[in-house]
C-alpha cells in the first residue's frame, strides 16, 4: 500500500532551485525565447523581442529568487511573479493585432 511517507520518500531531494522541475522548464522557456526572437523582425528587435526575452529570463529567476526565501509566502509571492511573467508575452501579442 502506498502512504503518504512512502510518496514523498520516493521523491527526490530538493537541494536547490535547480532541482525544481518547473525551474529546469522555465529554463527551457528562455531558450525557447531566444531562439524564436531571432527570426523577428528587425524593427521590432528593442521593442517586442526585449519583451519576450526579458519575460522569460523573469520566470526562472523569479522561482529561483523564490525559493531562497525563508517564509513561505515569500516564495508563493515570487512564484506568482514568475506566472505573471509567463503570461505577459502573451499580451504583447494581442496588442500587436
Amino acid at each position: 500500500m502506498i502512504t503518504f511517507m512512502t510518496t514523498l520518500r520516493a521523491r527526490p531531494r530538493v537541494n536547490s532551485y535547480r532541482d525544481l522541475i518547473v525551474w529546469q522548464r522555465a529554463m527551457d522557456l528562455v531558450v525557447t525565447a531566444y531562439r524564436l526572437t531571432k527570426r523577428f523582425p528587425v524593427e521590432e528587435r528593442y521593442a517586442l523581442v526585449q519583451q519576450v526575452r526579458r519575460s522569460a529570463v523573469s520566470v526562472p529567476s523569479n522561482i529561483a529568487e523564490g525559493h531562497g526565501r525563508n517564509h513561505l509566502g515569500d516564495y508563493l509571492r515570487h512564484l506568482s511573479i514568475a506566472r505573471f511573467s509567463r503570461n505577459r508575452p502573451r499580451s504583447a501579442e494581442c496588442s500587436q493585432d
